[in-house]
């Protein structure tokens, strides 16, 4: 099959593929759907009796003129055809009030189930997945195509079948009237079809390139606006909005060029299509003088001439919209193609909290020369602290993350109380752990809302008793709308120990068995320190608990500290042991990183 052949077969069949996609959405509410579409055509078609009238409502004085006809005769037919004329334009309006409700119904109904899938879908994609992701781009993009999905099927796709209707229609008409002048007008439809061919490749390509262009720059204002602090403080906004521009640039320069695409098509049109009007109505003009054709049947050749230029005129923008959402749905499938992380089917009641690494070793995939854990093996017994140290780059957050299970070993095991962690149930295994990082992350809400997050649903009491535990309790009550205030994006109108604090109250209503600590108290100035621990013992009271320091005062009194270093346990014991060994531990305590 030739290239440009087997390229136009592809893109007929996206267009067809997408469509499919979005309208699988609709089967649900098909009992609404149906019944507008054919409410469509029936207005699509009611549409065509108001040229027919009006050919006889213009036309027939004046052949009753030429031959002679009585002019009251000829008035009470004028009559008739009016009122018969305005009834259909009621019917019509009705149904066209009728179709229009049930369209955006049902179109918007199926379009809400798209969403949430896709939402749906994200939430259940692995980790590493975002990882590769820039900073609002897949949340930017998707915007940008359910827009055009959005568009193509509310408005595209019912002018596309109205227009469709029409031009069959009035093609019709037109033979009907006059065979010879319609070969002379449809002479004409060759060169729209090769136009729509030709600009239709193109545009395409625009629209999406258009589309990318249009999600970077969104990309660069979200990932401003997260880090806007750094910005200042760095004095980087007009570097900022240097970037904004360039990707703005991008866009329009691609947005110009399918414009004048666009441009050059819509003009092809209008001069074919009223170059043909013009060309037929002469051609007519020497029938009519003829008597070949009656002033009634040329006056409606040339307004039904009319309703088929204008449909074919629109097709360069149907064509163009189904093109872009091509493009949208394309990407739209890519997401949801994407597997989500796998997960066992072993059902969790409650974990005793033993946990251990049975000969571990792991490897990024974006990374796979460089191992980044070799052969780990540790136990970690139910209601144990066990601290993580070692320099930058030994593995210790990686080993947080296997347990989380954002990644899984390549080769050995992650055990729960002696079970392999792929066995169970991912979600009910998650709900036993609970993370307090050294960055706390804070949804835009209130205290309240980012402590209940630890467990949806808990009461107001609850909340308060988990808040009072963290050392919180204190500081939320001198706030003016106390539990109530709004932290801002990422907590900024928060101090480092005040978010440290709500994320521990966080995890005491969450109530895992397992608990995960990531430096939490790095960052803190004395005060806040000492809060946090207060709150830290609380907190792991009776939970086995995982920590990664660099402060000796973290570790001091940690069950078993677990030295690590380009990926192997090269010590383990106590404070106690590890410093008499003089070994890796006490060289890191003597040089100040611990």
């Amino acid at each position: 099959m030739p290239k440009a052949k087997a390229g136009a077969e592809k893109k007929r069949s996206d267009i067809k593929g997408g469509l499919a996609w979005v309208l699988s959405y609709v089967r649900p509410y098909r009992g609404i759907f149906i019944p507008s579409v054919i409410a469509l055509f029936l207005t699509a078609g009611l549409s065509l009796a108001f040229p027919w009238f009006l050919k006889d409502l213009v036309g027939d004085p004046a052949d009753a003129w030429r031959k002679g006809v009585d002019a009251v005769a000829t008035r009470k037919k004028a009559d008739e055809k009016i009122l018969w004329l305005m009834g259909i334009l009621a019917v019509q309006a009705f149904v066209a009030y009728l179709r229009v409700r049930g369209f955006s119904r049902a179109g918007e109904s199926a379009l809400n189930d798209l969403r949430r899938d896709l939402f749906g879908h994200l939430l259940k994609l692995p980790v590493p997945f975002f990882q590769d992701q820039r900073s609002g781009s897949i949340s930017n993009r998707v915007s940008a195509d359910l827009v055009t999905v959005r568009e193509t099927f509310l408005n595209t796709l019912p002018q596309a079948a109205r227009h469709s209707v029409i031009l069959t229609g009035s093609v019709i008409a037109v033979f009907c009237l006059s065979w010879k002048l319609s070969l002379v007008m449809l002479a004409c439809v060759p060169l729209v079809v090769l136009a729509v061919a030709i600009s239709g490749r193109k545009v395409r390509k625009f629209s999406r390139d258009a589309q990318d262009s249009l999600a970077e720059a969104g990309m660069v204002m979200e990932e401003s606006v997260q880090g806007i602090a750094d910005v200042k403080a760095f004095s980087n906004e007009g570097f900022e909005k240097t970037r904004y521009d360039r990707a703005l640039d991008r866009f329009l320069g691609v947005a110009l060029r399918g414009a004048a695409a666009r441009a050059a098509f819509l003009s092809f049109i209008i001069f074919v299509m009223f170059g043909t009007i013009g060309c037929v109505v002469w051609y007519g003009s020497h029938m009519l003088a003829s008597h070949a054709i009656d002033q009634t049947n040329f006056l409606g050749f040339i307004i039904f001439s009319v309703f088929v230029g204008a449909s074919l005129g629109s097709m360069p923008e149907v064509v163009s919209q189904l093109q872009a959402m091509s493009g949208a749905t394309e990407r739209l499938r890519e997401i949801m193609a994407e597997k989500p992380e796998s997960s066992g089917s072993r059902e969790i009641a409650r974990l005793e909290g033993a946990l251990a690494f049975d000969n571990v070793s792991f490897r990024y995939p974006s990374r796979p020369e460089a191992p980044v854990l070799h052969e780990l093996s540790f136990t970690a017994e139910p209601g144990k602290r066990v601290a993580l140290v070692g320099p930058s780059g030994a593995g210790k957050s990686t080993v947080f993350s296997l347990i989380l299970g954002f990644n899984r070993p390549e080769s050995g095991q992650v055990l729960f109380d002696g079970h392999d962690a792929a066995d169970f149930e991912l979600a009910a295994l998650r709900k036993q752990i609970a993370v307090v990082p050294q960055e706390v992350l804070l949804f835009g809400g209130s205290i309240r809302e980012n402590i209940e997050y630890g467990r949806p649903g808990a009461s107001s009491a609850e909340i308060e008793a988990a808040a009072k535990q963290a050392n919180a309790h204190e500081f939320i009550s001198k706030l003016p709308e106390g539990y109530d205030t709004t932290v801002g994006p990422r907590g900024v109108k928060l101090s480092g120990g005040q978010r440290q604090r709500i994320a521990i109250a966080r995890a005491i209503l969450a109530d895992p068995r397992i608990l995960l600590l990531d430096e939490a108290t790095s960052a803190l100035d004395t005060e806040s320190e000492r809060l946090v621990n207060e709150a830290l013992e609380r907190l792991m009271a009776g939970r086995t608990s995982l920590v990664i320091a660099h402060r000796l005062s973290t570790v001091r009194h940690a069950d078993t500290i677990l030295v690590m270093n380009h990926g192997k346990l090269v010590e383990s014991g106590t404070h106690a042991e590890l410093i008499e060994k003089q070994g890796t531990y006490h060289l890191l305590a003597e040089t100040q990183l611990l």
